[in-house]
């Protein structure tokens, strides 16, 4: 346990990095929109009371986990942590930051709702039905999509020590592929509006917690058993 902890701790080498420039990147972010809202009256406009400016913070975490591969495994190794000891620390590093970014977040909602959008009405941290307005489901509302991020951070990191920048050419045209086939298929079967229907009837926390969830697990095993086989 003492070695699990000892390669969690590694990823506090640089706490910049890793703690402050996601939220750097969010708190950019943030500004702007505030400033748009402000000068522009937007509270005033119907409809216009939220942004997809959070999403720059969930970005982020998926770069800070892609380094976690790239960068700090081939370190830890050097320091004869075995992968098996490297994984389970960074899957421990992964869930405490995002449950402390969780905290933050629910933390700012709060902040966000009290003082009506910043004086603005501008519902940047909880936009939309993410503000579930219970604080213990506001937390897992935003903690889990942040461990699916980190995961797939850290699924997207393995593919590249593995197979270098050629592996993320092939797993970004698998990725195009899928999508580009989903939309003929479903323009093909003129199904669009079935599926605004079947997304307009997921409850939040289907889509916030079951499916982050989900994708966490799957992303979970397969960075495991890719681990495994990385070289350093």
């Amino acid at each position: 346990m003492n070695r699990v902890l000892s390669a969690a701790r590694l990823h506090l080498a640089h706490p910049l990095v890793v703690l402050g420039v996601p939220w750097m990147i969010a708190s950019i972010a943030f500004a702007t929109n505030l400033a748009i809202w402000g000068l522009a009256d937007l509270d005033a406009q119907a409809g216009e009371d939220n942004t997809g400016g959070l999403a720059s913070l969930y970005i982020t975490m998926i770069v800070v986990f892609v380094q976690t591969v790239t960068q700090v495994f081939p370190f830890a190794m050097g320091l004869s942590l075995s992968r098996r000891t490297y994984y389970a620390g960074t899957a421990l590093a992964a869930l405490a930051q995002s449950l402390l970014f969780g905290i933050a977040l629910t933390a700012l909602t709060a902040i966000e709702n009290a003082t009506g959008g910043w004086g603005v009405g501008l519902d940047f941290w909880a936009p939309g039905p993410i503000d579930v307005g219970n604080p213990a489901l506001q937390l897992l509302v935003f903690t889990v999509p942040l461990v699916a991020a980190c995961f797939l951070g850290i699924g997207i990191g393995v593919v590249f020590k593995r197979w270098g920048a050629n592996g993320i050419y092939a797993l970004s045209a698998v990725g195009l592929l899928a999508v580009g086939l989903t939309v003929v298929l479903v323009t093909w079967r003129e199904a669009w509006a079935d599926v605004w229907t079947w997304l307009s009837d997921r409850s939040v926390e289907s889509m916030t917690l079951g499916l982050p969830a989900l994708l966490t697990l799957a992303l979970a095993v397969a960075t495991y058993i890719g681990l495994r086989r990385t070289v350093p």
